[in-house]
């Protein structure tokens, strides 16, 4: 090694100083890495969520849509008439044996 001055022993204090501070923060500096890879992940997690959400939204909106469209096609007058001749079968059959038994 060279001359020994009070200059290279000053340099050598300050380089030994830094590496300890290095030394001392690197658990803090990889703390917060990892909170901010959490955050992100967290930001991550709720911006997919809500991505799926709006899909789900317009599939509702996309079925309800169809749904009202099959309503709005139909002939509602010969729907109600064919609606009340299949509620009506076999009422008659039911009544008549419901009367026969009753008179026997």
């Amino acid at each position: 090694m060279g001359n020994q001055t009070p200059l290279t022993s000053q340099i050598t204090d300050a380089v030994a100083q830094s590496d300890v501070e290095v030394v001392g923060e690197a658990p803090a500096i990889a703390m917060g890495t990892s909170f901010q890879t959490m955050a992100h992940a967290t930001g991550s997690l709720f911006e997919t969520a809500v991505v799926t959400a709006q899909q789900q939204d317009a599939v509702c909106q996309a079925a309800s849509n169809q749904g009202v469209m099959q309503l709005y096609s139909l002939d509602t007058i010969a729907t109600a008439g064919a609606t009340t001749k299949i509620s009506q079968i076999g009422v008659a059959d039911n009544l008549s044996q419901l009367l026969s038994l009753l008179r026997s």
